[in-house]
Formats: structure tokens, sequence, C-alpha cells
């Protein structure tokens, strides 16, 4: 798979740009600050409904508009596709697959694949265990879309819940007591949280058994081999946390993990989880909030013998996040079973912070991917492996250098009171449908 062209109206810095890319590799080299992340960040976008930068859609709207345009012909194989999403403020965002009409934004799931690699990645390593669940569940959903669903009824859940345990506490401090309606009540969502969260872990069980064998090889491609790179997912069904702070470490040492939970089914877990909720329900009521569950589940990166967060050099730490975007890099070119399925690789402002070693590691490893974007803004940074088509970012569009001179549409003069290149089209606004 490769992106053909890329068309942003009123995103992040751009009013529009348009852009037009193909296989192999493409270089965008430009000054810092001038918009080469906004670029990559709304491919990465399309694959999953998410920026690699920001946790809500707002900052992508280019300050004082109400929506944004992300506009991608893509080919994959013999065929090719259009996507258009567009963002929205304060409403759900729509989409569009081939003109067609709108659908729902997680519609479109799967049929964009990207792996980002970007300097955010370091809070793989050293963040909180919200980073690497992240992480997780968005390879889950862009290797099966439908898990998209599965993801958001859990959220759902959970939300209900923890609003009738916050209530319930502030019953469980008054004089009257935790009620009988506000226990019965919590076991119906306790069923249905116990529903949910299986279907999630039992997901994430399914992708870890193919993404580990995977992480250990990346790792041993990006280093001297000397240390092994090992995930243990600890989950809270068999490693309870101790109180309500999500930074606390699990139980167990690096030997401790998910073995009696591999191969169960879901309706095994379900069980499970409901016993673990009745186990915690004190806890729970006492601080108004879900202790057990998937969102408080955690994936424990091990280098050598020690967690790689709080022990890894920060050159051991770099390795560690990129052999878990080469991971996924392998899983997701594993089940391309059709061909041009391949995910596309984007390199956000990586190689600077690299050293010589493993900028010629990474680029050896990623050069022959159907398609890789890197970012740069310094072109000095790319390793010789990756000199490909180059593309300037300018203040408010890109110029190809292999034809100086020539500006693509968005560069910033306006005519007729408009950018240059400006796509006008109607709004995605037909009723019905939602984010």
């Amino acid at each position: 798979m490769y992106l053909e062209h890329l068309s942003l109206t009123d995103f992040r810095s751009y009013a529009q740009v348009d852009l037009a890319l193909g296989p192999g590799t493409t270089v965008l080299v430009g000054s810092n600050g001038l918009g080469k992340t906004n670029l990559v960040e709304a491919v990465g976008y399309l694959s999953t409904l998410s920026s690699h930068r920001v946790s809500s859609d707002a900052p992508l709207l280019r300050f004082g508009t109400e929506r944004a345009m992300i506009r991608a012909k893509l080919v994959r194989g013999e065929q090719s596709v259009m996507l258009e999403v567009e963002l929205n403020a304060g409403r759900a965002n729509r989409a569009r697959i081939n003109r067609a009409n709108p659908v729902r934004s997680r519609d479109i799931l799967g049929i964009c694949r990207t792996v980002l690699f970007a300097p955010e990645d370091l809070a793989l390593v050293k963040g909180d265990p919200s980073n690497r669940r992240r992480f997780l569940d968005e390879l889950l959903v862009t290797l099966m879309p439908r898990h998209a669903a599965t993801r958001s009824d859990y959220e759902r859940v959970l939300k209900q819940r923890n609003a009738l345990l916050k209530s319930a506490k502030s019953q469980h401090y008054s004089r009257s007591g935790v009620n009988e309606g506000h226990l019965a009540t919590l076991d119906v969502w306790d069923a249905h949280m116990a529903a949910a969260g299986a279907q999630l872990l039992a997901a994430r069980l399914e992708l870890l058994e193919k993404l580990m064998p995977k992480l250990a090889t990346a790792y041993g491609q990006l280093t001297d081999g000397s240390k092994e790179l090992q995930a243990i997912y600890r989950s809270t069904l068999e490693e309870p946390l101790p109180d309500d702070d999500e930074s606390a470490p699990h139980a167990g040492g690096p030997a401790a993990g998910l073995g009696a939970l591999y191969g169960l089914g879901i309706p095994e877990l379900t069980e499970r989880y409901i016993e673990a909720f009745a186990a915690s329900r004190r806890r729970e009521v006492e601080r108004g909030l879900s202790l057990v569950g998937p969102h408080r589940d955690e994936l424990e990166l091990i280098l050598g013998q020690a967690p790689a967060r709080g022990y890894a050099s920060h050159g051991e730490t770099w390795s560690v996040a990129l052999s878990l975007r080469l991971a996924s890099y392998y899983v997701l070119l594993e089940d391309a079973a059709i061909e041009g399925n391949a995910p596309i690789l984007i390199l956000d402002d990586v190689f600077a912070e690299l050293d010589v070693q493993r900028r010629s590691k990474l680029a050896a490893i990623v050069s022959s991917a159907e398609q890789v974007l890197v970012t740069a803004a310094v072109e000095a940074d790319i390793p010789a492996e990756l000199r490909g088509a180059q593309i300037r970012v300018i203040p408010g569009g890109v110029v190809p250098v292999a034809e100086p001179g020539t500006v693509v549409a968005g560069d910033s003069t306006p005519v007729d009171g408009m950018p240059a290149g400006a796509v006008v089209e109607e709004p995605l606004d037909e009723p019905g449908h939602g984010h």
C-alpha cells in the first residue's frame, strides 16, 4: 500500500495543502515549526482516528475554524481508494469512502494502515501504563477493525460503572450508608463490565501472541544482542493493584504474567471478572472507581533482568521504543493477506534523536518497505539508505526539491481570498451518521 495523494484543508497550520507522493522513500525536509509533522500526523490519523501528539481532535483544527478535512488517495495493489475524513468542532466527525455517502468515521479503520515512529514513542517505555495500553489497542484496531467496537463498548460501560461507584462512595460516607438500590445496580454493571472486559482482554491476549516474538526479533536487529527484550502482560485479574495509584508496580517478578489466562475463552474470563469485582467491591466503593479491568492492566517491558522503565539507559530506551513500532510493522506485514496491503511506515523526526549506529540499523530495516515517509529538519540526519524523493516544507505549503521553483498547491499565495489549490466541497453533513 502507498499514499498517492494527500490533501488537507484547515488542518493544523494548513489552510490548504496538496501533496503528491509515490512508492519508496519520500523525505519531507524543513525547519522546525513549518508543519512537517502536521502532514504525517494527518496520514497517521487516517489509520487510528487519533493523533500521536495530542489526546483530542480540537488542536487538529486550524485556529479559528470549525472543521478540518483530510483527503487521501491510497493505492493497494491494482486498486485505489479515496478516503475523506471531516473533523468537526462540537459534533461527530464524518468520513467517506470513494466519495460515497458519509459513514461513521470508525468505518474507515483498517483501510489505511500505518506504523508511525516519533519522539513521543519514548513515553511507551518511560511513561505510565496508559501509554502501553493505548499502543496495544491502536495496533489491535488497525489489525482487526471490529475491535474498535470492543474498545468503545468497554469504555462506555466503565464510565457508567465509575459514575455508580462514585455515587456509592458518597453514600458510604454518609449516615445512611450504601443503599440496597446501589448494590443491586452495581451487580448489573458488574455483569456488563465483565462481559466487555473479557472481550477486550481476550483480543489483547490474541494480539500479544503475535506481537511478542516479533518484539524480541526487532530488538535483536537494532542492538548488539547482548540483552533480550520481553514483554509481560500483567492483568488485574491475577495481580490486583494495592491501591488506586496506577503507577504502583504489580506483584511478581519477570517470570510472572498471564500463564493461567492464556487459552481461556471469553466465558471463563467473564466469570473471572465477576469474581474479581466481588472481591474488590469494598475497596472500589471506598475509592469510588473501578480498580479491576483491562483499563488497569500493564504491558511491562523487561530488558535483560530489569524493567526497562526506570532502568534502561537513554539509548536502550530508544531501542525498546523503536522495537515496539518495528514489531507492530512485522505483525501487520504478516497479516497483509493481499498483495499491496503492507503498512505505510512514517518516521517523524526520529533520526535526529538517534546515534549513528541506531540510525543505520533502523534505516536498513525499513528501507525495503513499500512506502516510507520521513521528516527531518536537517537533510544530513537522513541515512544514505533512505535518501529518496525529497520535498521541502515551506510556510503554508510544500516544494518538490526535484523541481525547484515549482510550488505544489498549498502555498500561502491567496487567489480571490482563498489559498492556492483550495478544494471547495460541501461538508459531510448528511444526517443519521455518528462518530
